[in-house]
Formats: structure tokens, sequence, C-alpha cells
């Protein structure tokens, strides 16, 4: 046993020599190779919380699109934390809240990470006025809190921009009243009103036109995005894409996945074919998100499940998603938050106990390091529905197929959870209680409040004729998920690779010339859209599917 963890630290090290060597050697080759010229528009990039003491892909991101500017000759500066924030996002540890984040391994990746472009540092200085205002605060007043300096200032919404990495960082929704959480978020509050001075006079310093953050989402960068916006300035945001390896751009928010398909558009016979065979490997569970592998196994209903399905009318699937995920910001635009779309489907199981309710948790509620504190497990027992005749609950950790439960299934419930979309693809009738990122063309059932959410759901359990789908759900969702596979999500994997460690990438052994544009559909698809605002969409002649 000792000396296989000897083996890995070795492993470990040797692969972090490896990772920071190709990255000196590539770092040479931009500094040497690329000459920006000021008649072109200066891109400013910040992404302090994609990373600490690796690269983790969406640091990976924002470096390789970097260069690939740099390349292209567009001058690239960053806007870089040193021990610039009181507590970070994932320097917090939510078990002990007054431990101080790794700031000085995160600033030696930072210098080995940043060495190809010009790099305006920011440190921490704490606002004594600001302090005082917020010591006393709970966290519904924390929540809402704003702040200004002075006249010139903007009145900065702190606590909004602060509030979903509380959530993110405690792995809940509701969060609660107690002195871990105020100190938590009064830390935060303090850390987004410096970056928010700092980055006021980095934007007079060095006068970008663009701006490039990571989600826009956690504290940092939204107090980066909403700042430059108040200036006028287009920023991009960026998130993982929906193929291994690759990223989403977009001058909205990232986590909301905005795709513009044009009016009209039809896929070919081979785009058709492409989606087809990948829908194929999707439903075996064979797939990865943002290097996650969700599904090691896949398990069909057993002999027992069947007969138990087979004591009721009709089959209805439940399918929820992770309370604290960055999605959820757009989602909860009909109800509240998850939990209170679950509160009424739990209405609506009671009312019919003719009618078998399969409850799907998401796999990702029990993530190693990321588990959900406030989980639909614990809302099944709160709730006692685990007591229903009527319901089936299936754990985070149990590899049901989800499809075999969509094929049985009179219809499927779900809240703004991916399986909404493969459900409509497969042709079923999908009622949505959350605004997802499919929703935004009509691919699903999607009511416009919890009252006439409940109607519908009582239309459909009630009927005993075959539910109809307007034909163009189905057209939008092939549609959607095309642009979603191969348009929208730009390939990476030519310049990366995985690391030992779960959840970092490393650079392949790549030249400089692999990011010119002649060279990379990604970086021309880049250029095109961060230098002359085009959409960030692959063309058809560079589709890899």
């Amino acid at each position: 046993m000792e000396n296989r963890s000897l083996n890995s630290r070795i492993e470990t090290k040797q692969a972090d020599w490896k990772r920071d060597w190709r990255l000196y050697q590539f770092n040479r080759q931009i500094v040497n190779n690329t000459h920006p010229t000021q008649d072109k528009p200066t891109v400013a990039f910040f992404a302090a919380s994609t990373r600490l003491t690796g690269i983790s892909l969406n640091a990976a991101f924002s470096y390789l699109t970097a260069c690939g500017l740099q390349v292209a000759d567009v001058p690239v500066v960053y806007f870089a934390c040193q021990a610039g924030m009181s507590r970070c996002v994932l320097g917090t540890n939510w078990q002990d809240p007054s431990q101080p984040p790794p700031c000085s391994a995160c600033i030696s990746q930072s210098r080995r990470l940043f060495a190809h472009a010009p790099t305006v540092d920011f440190t921490y200085q704490e606002d004594e006025i600001l302090r005082k205002s917020v010591e006393k605060l709970g966290v519904s007043e924390l929540s809402e809190f704003v702040y200004q300096s002075t006249q010139e200032m903007d009145v900065v919404p702190l606590g909004k921009l602060v509030l979903p990495s509380l959530r993110w960082v405690n792995r809940l929704h509701s969060l609660p009243d107690d002195e871990p959480t105020r100190f938590l978020f009064r830390e935060y509050i303090l850390s987004a009103w410096h970056i928010a001075v700092e980055f006021s006079r980095f934007l007079e310093q060095t006068e970008p036109d663009v701006v490039v953050v990571f989600n826009g989402v956690l504290y940092p960068e939204a107090t980066v995005r909403w700042l430059a916006q108040q200036c006028g300035l287009r920023v991009i945001t960026h998130e993982v894409g929906f193929n291994p390896f690759s990223a989403f751009f977009t001058d909205q928010q990232a986590t909301a996945y905005p795709i513009d398909i044009p009016d009209g558009y039809e896929l070919t016979a081979e785009q058709n074919a492409s989606l087809d065979e990948y829908l194929e490997q999707r439903f075996k569970g064979n797939f990865t998100m943002a290097g996650i592998q969700f599904w090691p196994e896949m398990r069909h209903m057993d002999e027992d499940f069947i007969q138990k399905a087979n004591q009721f009318d009709q089959i209805v699937s439940v399918f929820t998603n992770v309370i604290f995920d960055t999605s959820q910001i757009h989602a909860n635009s009909v109800f509240t938050n998850m939990f209170a779309w679950l509160d009424l489907v739990d209405e609506i199981i009671k009312d019919h106990p003719e009618t078998l309710f399969v409850i799907r948790a998401h796999p990702d509620e029990l993530r190693k390091g990321k588990q959900s504190r406030e989980s639909v497990p614990e809302w099944i027992i709160r709730k006692e529905v685990d007591k229903y005749n009527n319901v089936i609950f299936v754990n985070p950790n149990e590899y049901l197929s989800s499809y075999d439960l969509i094929q049985r299934s009179k219809f499927v419930m779900v809240y703004n959870s991916s399986i909404g979309l493969e459900a409509a693809l497969m042709g079923e009738v999908v009622l949505c209680g959350g605004k997802a990122r499919y929703t935004q063309y009509e691919t699903v059932f999607f009511p416009a409040s919890p009252e006439q959410y409940r109607s519908k759901a009582e239309q459909f359990i009630s009927t005993d004729k075959i539910i109809e789908i307007p034909e163009e759900y189905l057209l939008n969702a092939r549609r959607f998920m095309y642009f979603q596979l191969f348009k929208a999500s730009l390939p990476f994997d030519e310049f990366l690779e995985e690391h030992t460690r779960s959840g970092y990438v490393r650079l392949k052994p790549i030249s400089w010339r692999q990011l010119k544009t002649e060279n990379s559909p990604t970086m021309q698809t880049l250029i095109n859209g961060i230098i002359h605002d085009q959409p960030f969409l692959l063309g058809d002649q560079n589709n890899y599917a």
C-alpha cells in the first residue's frame, strides 16, 4: 500500500513537471513569434475562479484563446489575482471558512500561465468603511446589499453578485443564517468590492476593447463582467462545452448556453447521421461532461421493478438537478428553486395513487468533492415520499438507465436537466419546470407559472389519449442538439490531454503555428467572435462531427 502511494505521488510530480516544462516552452514560442499591433483591439482576460495550482479545462480555454489572439497579432493583457481576495471561491473550505486560500501556490501557477502576455496584478486591501457596513448584517440583508464609496463610483450590487458563489461553495441553495455563512458572505463582499476598485484602475490603465472572463457567475468574474458592462465594454464569457475538451463561448452568460440557430435552418442528411451516431452512444451512457464520466455502467430495469410498475395504470418519470449548480440562476424563472418545484410534484403524486412516479436523482449530487448538502434524497426523507406506495426513488449512485425509464413513461417531468432534451429527441412528452438551455426554442412543454404547470401535468395524467407533441418540438430539439454539439462546442482536443490528477489537464507537445487561424477552425471561430463580433459557431466546413 505504501509503495502504491509513493508511486502515485511520483507519477503526479512527473506529470506536473511535464506540464510546467511544456507550458514554459510554449510560452517562449508565443513571445518569440508573435507581434501584437496597436491597430487591433486590446483584449483583457480574467479567470480567477478556474484553478488554483493546476490547469483546469476553463483555465486552459482562457490561456489558449489568449495565445491564439496573440498569434493573430492581437494585443492581450491579463488582470491577475496576486492574493487579491480575502477569500476566493476555489480556495474556500466551507467546513472551515476561516481557512485562508492557498495564495502562494496559486500565484506561482499564475506566473507560469501568464508568462506569454502583459499582466497587471492586484493584491488585497480592505475597505474599513465597507467592513463596518456589513459586520452586523444577516444573510438576507447581505444578499441584497449594495455599496457606493463615492459619488463618482456606481452603486454596485455586491450581494447579488456574490450570492451564487456562496451557494456553489456551500453546495446548497438555502443558506443558513449562521456565523460561518455570514463570515464567508462578508469576506466575499469585501473581496468583490476590492476587485471592482482594482478593475476600474485596470480599465483606466490598459483601456481594453473587449473583456473575456470565465462564466460570469462566480463572484470575481461576475464583478468584472458587471463593471465592464457598466463601462460599455463587450464581455465574452466561457464554459465547458458538450464534447470532451470542448468550450462554449458567448457574449451573454455562458451558464445559460444561449445558442442562436438561424431561422429555417435544416440539418442535412450527413448532419442528421452524425447526430444519430452521437445519440446512439449517449443512450448507452458513453459520454463525459467537463471531464466527468457519470455512467461507469448502465443497468436496465430488473424483474422487481417491472412487477411493481405493472400494478399501476401508467408511469411518470421525474428527473431532478443539482440545487447549487450555476445553471440554477437561470432555471429559477417559474419556481423559486428546484425544491419548490418538487413540492408541487409531491402534491401531484399524492393526488394520483393510480400512477407510478419514478423520481431519478441527478448523479452529480454525489460527485466526489462536490457532494450536495441540500439533496433530493434528503427531500425524499423529509417529505416521507419514500413511504408512498406509488413512488420508486432512484438514488444518485444507482445506475438505472434513464432512457429505459423514459421509454416506459407516459410523460417525463424535469426541472432543467439535459435529460429533458434527450427525452424530446426520443419523441417523448416532456414537461419542464425550470428554464433550460433548450427552452429558448420550442422543444418541450414549458408552462409559464406553477399553476399552469400543475394544470398541464393533471391534463397529461388524466387523459386516456396519446399526448400529441407538436411536430416542431422534435425538429427544434434535433437542431438545438446538433448546434450544441457540433457548432457551439469548440474543440480544444488538438491542444490538450488529461492530467493524472482528476479535474486538471495539460498541454500536448504543440507548436504555436497550430494556433494560426488557417490551421485551427477553433481559433478562427474565436478570433472572428472576439474581434469581429461574429457568432461563436463553427462553420459547416469546419464541422468536426
